[in-house]
């Protein structure tokens, strides 16, 4: 945590702007909270926004950008995965008109094999079923105008799938490029069980074609079960009645349930979204909010 912060505010000293940081406590049981309070009071442009408890990834993104007041917003991990340096060069695009600046992982090495393999798949599908796509190799760091953050904070649904809203609001956009670092410090919470939820809310999020397919698969089925029905008439009416295997019958009936469960757990899915929702529940709960520049 101090190595960020004394990068960071090197980096942004350097570019000659005001600024402020708005970090997020996302309910940590650790001494992160005490350390973000120390630097609050070492530095009047930290700002610590303090969860009532772990309320995810994306909530504490939400939070961060809601108390944010810049004219240009920039999340970032405190890990330094992303580098500070690339924030001067975002501002450079935003002062030619962009108003989203997307920064690139051009190059994923210091990720994992599965990780950078599973990525991939994850884009190539969600960008063919789901819209509007997303960029490829574009995380959270980003740098945004004002208006974009406003119009982010216009949206109140509670599963957030917050790089398909980025993508969904649209304006301005370009790409910078750049080679992302290994973590400075600590280990990613993010394990494949974590990944695979985040796939499976992006998708649902932009998408209905799960339950489309469902539709097709459906009337295919029912079609050859209408022509292996009349195959078994016919063949009754002119062969006679003979004793069926029941091995045969056995697969059939566990294949077409598996079949009906998966519908309905992926029905189930799209409901429990819709349940969850209609209770309009805050994205996130604050406990507290140390600010001294703010009063």
């Amino acid at each position: 945590m101090p190595l960020f912060f004394q990068r960071i505010v090197s980096v942004m000293e350097g570019i000659g702007e005001d600024f402020e940081i708005v970090c997020v406590n996302d309910g940590s049981h650790d001494g992160t909270l005490s350390l973000l309070m120390n630097q609050a009071e070492k530095d009047e442009r930290v700002c610590v926004v303090d969860l009532s408890r772990n309320f995810g990834k994306e909530a504490a993104l939400t939070a961060a950008l809601d108390h944010s007041r810049g004219d240009v917003v920039v999340p970032i991990d405190a890990d330094l995965q992303d580098p500070p340096e690339l924030i001067a060069a975002m501002l450079a695009k935003w002062r030619e008109g962009y108003e989203v600046v997307l920064a690139r992982r051009a190059d994923r090495t210091s990720d994992s094999w599965l990780k950078r393999v599973t990525a991939q798949m994850f884009y190539r599908v969600h960008n063919r079923i789901s819209c509007p796509e997303l960029p490829e190799n574009v995380g959270d760091f980003r740098l945004m105008d004002r208006k974009v953050v406003e119009a982010l904070g216009a949206l109140h649904e509670t599963h957030r799938f917050m790089k398909g809203l980025f993508a969904w609001v649209g304006f301005k956009s370009c790409v910078i490029d750049y080679v992302r670092e290994v973590r400075a410090a600590g280990e990613t919470k993010f394990n494949g069980w974590r990944l695979w939820k985040l796939a499976v809310e992006g998708i649902t999020s932009f998408s209905t074609f799960p339950l489309t397919i469902w539709f097709y698969l459906g009337s295919l089925t029912a079609f050859g079960a209408f022509v292996y029905g009349a195959y078994i008439v016919l063949r009754t009416l002119a062969l006679g009645i003979e004793v069926p295997g029941y091995a045969s019958l056995l697969c059939l009936i566990l294949f077409f349930g598996g079949l009906q469960l998966l519908g309905i757990g992926i029905l189930g899915e799209y409901l429990g979204r819709a349940y969850i929702e209609s209770k309009k529940r805050p994205v996130y709960v604050v406990r507290d909010v140390h600010c001294l520049r703010r009063g």
